[in-house]
């Protein structure tokens, strides 16, 4: 069972005033490489295109972010592999649950297999584990099984609450574990009202499941983890202490590269010094924004209040990610090496 604290929330501050002066001071060392280049999509590299927060009732934002997503692609030649989908699914009812008319028009149509003819690999957010009055989990986890209507085969790729896989299929150079990131309270309590989450023993049981995929032999250059809740965030949900006690640890001694999130309804990316994993937000995707709680320049190096999706490219060499807003417009990019040296893109 994970290990309780008496106090997280004094933890949480503590850590955030720690973390917070390390990122002034990984700034002010120069820690990061420099600005390199600017980086133009690699249309060789295995290509990712990112959403979070996304299935939001009021389709207009969602609309414009995906025909940016669309259109970024095109003009860039980009081929998307893979979308990677942060959770926040589904606001509201889902009425029908796996065969809701809501599949067809918010995801199947948004997102259109013409444009987008790749796998989807969705996580849990906590929109997504409110009842209405039934589960929306078990209707996504339905619809990754039985297809559109139980008709034919989805993109929509969700095989349980957490899974792994690694990418591309062939000669993989990134591997992934998708967790659900909807923990109990730190007193292991239920939220009230329509909220609920992993039970205290799903929370067990994933977090040993993680640990144990991470100590597995990999081949690919580079580890990521993605989830809907951040660990760390400069917006109003910040920083969260559970997620700190348990998953923080093990990013540390695994030696992730990269930690995918979204929940606050911006786009951010933050460095710690000595923290070998890459914290990127993309909560951008149509549900409404959120101001941020702590300025960039005190923690980032980026964070803005934005509508937008995000695109992540691997090659041996390098990952580059991108935060665009939602006209497909490059706001902030960087590159890791597999040994983790970051160069901010100009």
């Amino acid at each position: 069972m994970p290990v309780s604290l008496s106090s997280p929330n004094t933890v949480s501050r503590r850590r955030f005033l720690h973390q917070s002066f390390a990122f002034s001071a990984l700034a002010s060392l120069g820690s990061f490489s420099g600005l390199a280049a600017s980086v133009p999509p690699d249309p060789t590299a295995a290509q990712l295109l990112i959403l979070g927060d996304w299935g939001y009732e009021d389709l207009t934002a969602q609309s414009q972010v995906a025909a940016g997503l669309r259109a970024y692609a095109k003009q860039h030649l980009v081929r998307p592999q893979a979308l990677l989908m942060l959770g926040d699914n589904w606001y509201g009812e889902l009425a029908g649950g796996a065969s809701s008319a809501r599949w067809q028009k918010q995801f199947e149509e948004m997102y259109p297999a013409d444009d987008f003819a790749c796998p989807a690999y969705a996580v849990l957010g906590n929109h997504d584990y409110q009842r209405y009055p039934e589960s929306k989990v078990d209707a996504e986890l339905q619809y990754a099984r039985s297809g559109r209507n139980g008709a034919a085969a989805t993109r929509w790729t969700m095989p349980s609450r957490w899974y792994r896989f690694e990418f591309p299929a062939k000669d993989p150079l990134i591997t992934f574990l998708a967790l659900d990131s909807n923990m109990p309270r730190a007193d292991g309590k239920q939220p009230p009202g329509r909220d609920f989450t992993l039970t205290p023993q799903q929370q067990a049981e994933q977090l040993a499941w993680f640990e144990a995929e991470l100590k597995r032999p990999r081949k690919t250059p580079f580890l990521a983890v993605m989830a809907h809740h951040p660990v760390y965030s400069d917006g109003p949900h910040g920083d969260h202490p559970v997620l700190i006690r348990d998953w923080d640890p093990l990013f540390r001694k695994y030696n992730v590269s990269l930690y995918m999130a979204g929940h606050d309804h911006d786009l951010q990316h933050l460095e710690f010094e000595g923290h070998p994993t890459s914290v990127f937000l993309s909560g951008g995707g149509g549900a409404d924004l959120y101001t941020l709680k702590v300025d960039p320049s005190q923690r980032g190096p980026y964070a803005q209040k934005v509508y937008g999706f995000s695109h992540l490219s691997v090659t041996a060499r390098q990952m580059t990610l991108r935060h665009l807003d939602q006209n497909g417009r490059t706001l902030h990019a960087f590159t890791k090496t597999p040994q983790g040296k970051i160069a901010i893109v100009t």
